[in-house]
């Protein structure tokens, strides 16, 4: 019998080798011994390698995970998505602005994507392994703002029963983004104006005097310069934050990136829910394209959301779409009765505008219907009376 050891490199003990004869005339000697001992040895080397590439298998698979959890968590927040000339001026911009380290200014309408803009700017930087921390200016009352700012200290008012941290020290080494810059309190904005300068703050509540490296990226849905003449807000903040500004227009105006987007989160939602719908219709593009888009981008993702969720088809038509009523019938009366006489009834610009929203829909009353907020049913006896009075649908 011969009995070797399997051990390998890092004398580790992985096992035994057992060869046993029971032929009485085969006797085991020095030559045999020396060939088991080198089969241990490759034993040992091989079982070593199948450790480490089962190592190297689950450290991937991890890494994968990893990998797309960080994709959930990030979403959409670094893809800007679109091909006109609006985009590419966007594109254009983070591209020189974000290396250098500058306070950046983010204007645009509710929706539009500014926080898709800020963190585009902090993963184009230098800065893209530090943390991307944002806080919205208009959720806080001033006080609290200040303590989400710049963090406070155990005791300094009722409820802070700990010390915390606050946006800022959280943001060290990395992007803060202030969305919603001007509903900021005008005593906040000196505060704040300061650390921009590069001074130390201190926490509320304290007196340690702290200093971080964090770049500010500021955005907003108003006029500063305007605010800035009216004394709501501060002219010198206004300069510091307005050293670069990134104008982003409204979905309205990006043309055809419309269909693009709502085919890109068609694409999101099919993955995310599991379904298979293939396509926009022409009809429904036709519909994307020609509305108004008050909610801009956010508004855009929530109807294709919608669309995908209550849909059993392989497509999204015009009945899958439901856009806001409110935008809609908000607007267009208020066009039609401006080309209207000012003798016109209320009976003759509802049937008008009925009539322009059946146009629109290319005779569909269920759709026309949803635009104008009403029952279908509802819509079936109004045009029953219309036509009473000579009009034919």
């Amino acid at each position: 019998m011969i009995l070797a050891p399997v051990i390998d490199r890092d004398k580790k003990l992985l096992g035994m080798l057992h060869l046993l004869t029971t032929d009485s005339d085969t006797v085991f000697d020095s030559d045999d011994l020396g060939f088991v001992l080198a089969v241990a040895e490759i034993l040992a080397e091989s079982l070593r390698n199948l450790s480490v590439r089962g190592k190297l298998d689950r450290s991937l698979r991890r890494s994968q995970k990893q990998i797309k959890a960080l994709r959930e968590q990030l979403g959409d927040k670094v893809q800007i998505v679109g091909q006109s000339d609006a985009v590419r001026q966007i594109i254009e911009q983070v591209s020189m602005a974000a290396p250098t380290g500058a306070t950046v200014l983010v204007r645009g309408e509710s929706g539009v994507g500014k926080e898709l803009v800020a963190s585009a700017i902090h993963y184009a930087s230098g800065r893209a392994n530090g943390p991307l921390v944002c806080l919205n200016c208009a959720a806080l009352s001033p006080s609290l703002l200040e303590s989400e700012l710049f963090g406070h200290e155990k005791g300094a008012f009722t409820g802070a029963t700990d010390r915390k941290a606050g946006k800022f020290e959280s943001a060290d080494g990395g992007t803060l983004m202030l969305d919603e810059i001007g509903e900021m309190d005008l005593d906040l904005q000196a505060k704040l104006l300061r650390v921009l300068e590069g001074h130390p703050f201190e926490r509320v509540g304290g007196h340690q005097p702290i200093k971080v490296d964090v770049r500010v990226v500021a955005a907003t849905n108003r006029d500063l310069q305007a605010m800035v003449g009216e004394g709501k807000f501060r002219q010198d903040l206004f300069y510091r934050l307005h050293v670069v500004e990134i104008l982003v227009p409204p979905l309205r105006d990006r043309g055809k990136d419309i269909v693009l987007l709502a085919e890109h989160f068609l694409a999101g939602f099919n993955e995310k829910m599991g379904r298979r719908i293939n396509a926009i219709t022409p009809a429904a593009q036709s519909i994307l394209l020609d509305y108004p888009w008050p909610g801009n981008i956010r508004e855009l993702r929530n109807v294709i959301e919608r669309a995908v969720v209550l849909n059993a088809t392989e497509s999204i038509d015009t009945k899958h779409l439901l856009l806001t009523p409110a935008a809609v019938g908000g607007s267009a009366p208020a066009a039609a009765a401006s080309d209207s006489p000012v003798e016109t009834s209320l009976a003759d610009l509802e049937k008008a505008h009925i009539e322009r929203v059946l146009r629109h829909t290319e005779g569909n009353k269920s759709r026309a219907a949803s635009i104008l907020g009403i029952e279908r049913s509802t819509l079936d006896r109004k045009l029953k009376r219309f036509a009473k009075d000579g009009t034919t649908w």
